[in-house]
């Protein structure tokens, strides 16, 4: 299986499913900023992150001006989150808490679509 066509699917499913969680129990996003203040779920979150992002970064690197550049874009923002929580946790969770639980809603609506359109590109569902 193309390596595109396979990370198209794990963040259209992974976007969709987190969507769903948080839009149940929008509590759950409080939750998570407050445990970010505890140091050692810090470390796992950032931990988590960095590899996940540079797995995805490794496997797939592509820079061009097609879906394939939103996967790319995913596995970076991954890495860079979880670097600068690791680097400066302090500071990445002032940044964070700055957000509102409505405009986290919102970057969660933009990425659950964005989590449709990877799984129509990974299933061909709808011709693009």
């Amino acid at each position: 299986m193309d390596a595109s066509i396979f990370l198209a699917k794990f963040w259209g499913w992974y976007l969709i499913i987190f969507f769903f969680i948080l839009s149940f129990k929008p509590t759950r996003i409080k939750q998570i900023f407050d445990d970010l203040k505890d140091q050692k779920f810090l470390i796992i979150t950032s931990f988590v992150a960095i590899i996940v992002g540079l797995l995805t970064i490794l496997f797939h690197n592509v820079w061009e001006p097609n879906w394939r550049f939103i996967i790319t874009a995913i596995g970076w923002t991954a890495l860079s989150i979880g670097l600068a929580l690791f680097i400066f946790p302090i500071q990445t969770t002032k940044w964070l808490e700055i957000s509102n639980v409505k405009l986290i809603q919102l970057i969660y609506i933009l990425l659950f679509l964005v989590g449709i359109f990877l799984l129509n590109m990974a299933y061909g569902l709808v011709p693009y």
